[in-house]
């Protein structure tokens, strides 16, 4: 029913907006009616309720250059292994002498992994990249099955054996734990392809440390309640229609509810903006917001086996973490360099959660084991903005080049 009525809702105020940008088309760009403040305010409240709408498409990641040494090298997408679930995605440069190898693992989150748009753009001169493009879930059909955590886990393997030796991991947020999961197997398997190092950034692999807002929710509700009100049905108009989804909307729903009072000055300090003239103050506005609000619907399965074995049981620190039905064990791996990246003031996972992965991976010698605290970063600086460029990547850079 939830998605129902998302749904209804969507439906109704679509003819509004695009009232509002007919609007702005015939009179947004009128020299009389900019004249007047009134007109102007018109014009800014319209545009921003006509932006400011969620959509269900993955946004282009736009990158179609690169600067190495100096000189600008052509970038182009080839989706080089497609699973119903989700595109490895390399970022073809032509004519470039080899590179490390990355796999990038973008989060199954609630958001596109176009989220890590200047992630990508910071690692491309120094890196071959290759990323975990996940899809929406309600887009795929229901005759291709189930997608659950060790189908995640499978998922990150597979990407990695298509790399093939000599290959790099670097995971953001959410995928740690099963970056780790599927690192602990393959090095267990003494798989060819276990990447030779391993960056893990801000994500939860033992949520006990240092809990956050985040994880008291998970842990507050039993997994009944979390399925009964969070997990709904797709509609019968979309590709997926009738498979069990955590839908993007009530995911960007509560992060916004966690920061409510910044959103709402967000979108008041736009008016002004678009109210004032201030072109490139909304335009930086418009492209984080376009970004915030392109969501994509997780399986539901994968959803209730993340919240259960990582935030409510902490399968992983506890040493009860399974795979295909065979224990894990973060000893087996010994030959990967482990980077562990955190951010001061994460409000998502807290300080010392990522940490925790240290000490779980106790075969690692320690000369190979880095861990670096971003003072000042909340979750998102760990992976976007200055202090990730400037201070964070030297020390994946330097780490991927001796691993």
């Amino acid at each position: 029913m939830i998605y129902q009525l998302y749904q209804a809702q969507a439906d109704f105020l679509a003819p509004f907006r695009r009232g509002a940008d007919a609007w702005l088309d015939l009179w947004g760009e009128n020299a009389a009616v900019r004249r007047l403040a009134s007109g102007r305010l018109t014009a800014a409240a319209a545009e921003l309720f006509a932006s400011a709408v969620i959509t269900h498409a993955r946004p282009p990641f736009g990158i179609t250059s690169t600067l190495i040494d100096g000189e600008e090298v052509p970038v182009r997408e080839e989706a080089v292994l497609v699973t119903p679930f989700g595109t490895l995605l390399h970022f073809v440069k032509d004519g470039v002498a080899p590179q490390p190898k990355v796999l990038l693992v973008a989060p199954m989150s609630g958001h596109f992994a176009t989220l890590l748009r200047a992630t990508v753009v910071t690692m491309l001169p120094d890196c071959d990249i290759y990323i975990t493009d996940w899809h929406n879930a309600r887009d795929v059909p229901l005759a291709d099955g189930r997608f659950d955590f060790d189908d995640y886990v499978a998922a990150l393997i597979r990407f990695l054996e298509h790399l093939g030796s000599r290959n790099h991991l670097v995971a953001v947020c959410q995928p740690a734990v099963a970056a780790l999961v599927a690192v602990a197997v393959m090095s267990a398997a003494k798989n060819p392809a276990t990447p030779h190092s391993m960056t893990l950034m801000a994500g939860p692999i033992d949520t006990r440390v240092s809990p956050t807002r985040v994880n008291h929710l998970s842990e507050k509700q039993s997994i009944e309640e979390f399925e009964r009100r969070s997990i709904a049905t797709v509609p019968w108009r979309y590709k997926g229609a009738g498979r069990r989804v955590y839908p993007g909307f009530v995911q960007l729903t509560s992060f916004m509810a966690m920061n409510a009072d910044r959103h709402m000055n967000a979108h008041l300090a736009q008016l002004r903006r678009l109210f004032a003239g201030d072109v490139e103050g909304a335009a930086a506005h418009r492209r984080f917001y376009d970004e915030y609000f392109a969501i994509c619907d997780l399986p539901a399965e994968f959803y209730l086996e993340t919240v259960v074995r990582i935030f409510q049981r902490h399968d992983l620190p506890r040493g009860e973490m399974y795979y295909r039905g065979e224990k894990v064990d973060p000893g087996a791996v010994r030959r990967t360099s482990l980077l562990v990246v955190e951010g001061e003031r994460d409000d998502i996972c807290g300080v010392g959660q990522t940490m925790a992965a240290l000490d779980l991976c106790r075969n690692i010698p320690p000369s190979r084991k880095t861990y670096h605290l971003q003072t000042g970063a909340g979750h998102y600086g760990v992976f976007s903005g200055r202090a990730w460029q400037n201070q964070i990547y030297p020390k994946l850079r330097a780490m991927i080049g001796t691993a």
